[in-house]
């Protein structure tokens, strides 16, 4: 949901919003998180790619604000990277943008986000719904249902089993 007062970017930048809130064309739009399915999903994602990190390389950061366009910024629920990130506020594609659904987010919002990260060249952007224990995976080339039993990260030799997704 929109804030409806418009304000600047700088504005937006040096306010604290808790949780943190996504800045999109001069209004400030609430996130849909804080729920156990969630938050569980969102830990167990960060822990399997840090666990990985003096292996992989690829580390995994949550709410990490991103600057997907001159006035828009977005944050993720988890971003990957390769290597430890040298910005405060992420500028460039990342490897993979993750978005876990929560109850209240729609499919317009959920298509907006994923536009803006696929626009600005993130590879591959993964969408995660633990209720159903599905997984989307979405690409400028088009969106797939993952079926298997991993989930292989593009451009990576890392392969994420399901069970290491879902309890």
């Amino acid at each position: 949901m929109a804030i409806a007062t418009q304000i600047s970017v700088e504005e937006y930048l040096k306010t604290v919003y808790r949780p943190d809130c996504d800045y999109i064309d001069g209004l400030v739009e609430e996130r849909n998180l804080g729920e156990r399915d969630h938050a569980w999903m969102q830990a167990r994602l960060v822990t399997f790619f840090m666990s990985r990190f003096r292996e992989t390389g690829i580390a995994a950061l949550p709410e990490w604000r991103f600057q997907v366009k001159p006035t828009r910024f977005r944050i993720p629920d988890v971003v990957l990277t390769r290597g430890k990130p040298d910005e405060q506020i992420l500028t460039k594609p990342p490897l993979l943008c993750i978005e876990i659904l929560s109850p209240e987010d729609t499919v317009s919002r959920l298509n907006e986000r994923v536009r803006d990260y696929l626009d600005f060249g993130v590879p591959v952007v993964w969408v995660i719904d633990p209720v159903e224990r599905r997984v989307w995976i979405y690409r400028t080339s088009g969106m797939e249902d993952a079926t298997g039993e991993f989930i292989k990260l593009d451009d990576t030799t890392l392969e994420v089993p399901f069970s290491d997704i879902f309890d």
